[in-house]
């Protein structure tokens, strides 16, 4: 393609083109604290292009190609380019990766240890992992988490972390402008802004972590915690996971290991806040 680069989000060595450079350059302010990992072969790969040649120019609409696809997935418009670029890497994963399971979960870690958050969205998992990683906890990804199938470890995938809506002003209150991607106003999904993580993240992707505690948030309501049984997990996972039935007998042991020998709850909080502070007293009660 005219333009393109490449970018490494954990074990994922993405390669993006595009017939346009706007979405390109925006990905690479983006990501540019990331590893390229020139020298290996692209695990993913994400097309921009336009439906006609002459419509790179007018009345320019993006979409979205790659390995897999979406059949007759709407275009959107280059100002949104950034936010196709980030869809197309997401569903790139989804779609194509069987080396562990995948969880549409947040996850942060500490001590080597991991807390692991899944949810519909608008649950509040990327504000608490977005928030919780700008304390002293590691973050390991807003998007997926990815289980070994083998040693049941949790590894990280750190991508730019999608704040939307109220979230963004939340967080932005907390951090460097410089670490704030553009606002991308009126998508399909609201206004969302990206977040880079902190350096020490980036740099820490390789690292793999023990889960030690599964939560299942809910943002609204007043404060509640509700401990989940290993079926309910399991279920949930099941739901949450994109490869699971792809991965046969293999995701089926591994989310089998998870469930038993990860504490789950759910839990309701009525603001960020608040859902810290339940975080917090469940890992410390975990860590007993």
């Amino acid at each position: 393609m005219r333009h393109h680069t490449r970018i490494a989000v954990g074990p994922v060595q993405f390669r993006i083109g595009s017939d346009w450079q706007e979405p390109v350059a925006a990905l690479e302010r983006l990501y540019v604290g990331y590893p390229k990992g020139d020298a290996r072969p692209a695990d993913a790969t994400v097309r921009l292009f336009a439906a006609r040649p002459w419509l790179r120019w007018l009345r320019p609409s993006v979409h979205i190609g790659g390995d897999f696809i979406v059949p007759d997935a709407l275009p959107l418009p280059l100002s949104m380019g950034l936010l196709a670029a980030e869809m197309g890497m997401n569903l790139q994963v989804a779609l194509g990766w069987r080396r562990h399971m995948l969880l549409h979960a947040s996850a942060v870690a500490k001590d080597g240890r991991a807390l692991i958050m899944s949810g519909e969205s608008g649950s509040g998992k990327s504000t608490l992992a977005a928030l919780l990683g700008e304390g002293d906890w590691r973050l390991m990804g807003d998007e997926f988490t990815l289980i070994d199938p083998a040693a049941g470890d949790a590894l990280a995938f750190p991508r730019a972390v999608s704040l939307k809506n109220e979230a963004i002003a939340e967080v932005a209150a907390r951090v460097d402008a410089a670490r704030l991607g553009p606002l991308l106003a009126g998508t399909p999904k609201g206004d969302i802004r990206h977040l880079i993580p902190r350096a020490d993240a980036i740099a820490a992707m390789h690292e793999p972590a023990r889960p030690a505690l599964l939560l299942f948030p809910r943002f609204g309501g007043e404060m509640a915690v509700e401990p989940m049984g290993e079926g309910e997990a399991f279920v949930r996972l099941t739901e949450a996971s994109t490869n699971y039935v792809a991965l046969g007998e293999a995701g089926f042991a591994a989310l089998t290991r998870l469930v038993r020998e990860t504490p789950a709850f759910g839990i309701s909080y009525p603001d960020s806040a608040a859902g810290i502070t339940l975080v917090e007293q469940l890992w410390a009660e975990a860590a007993k």
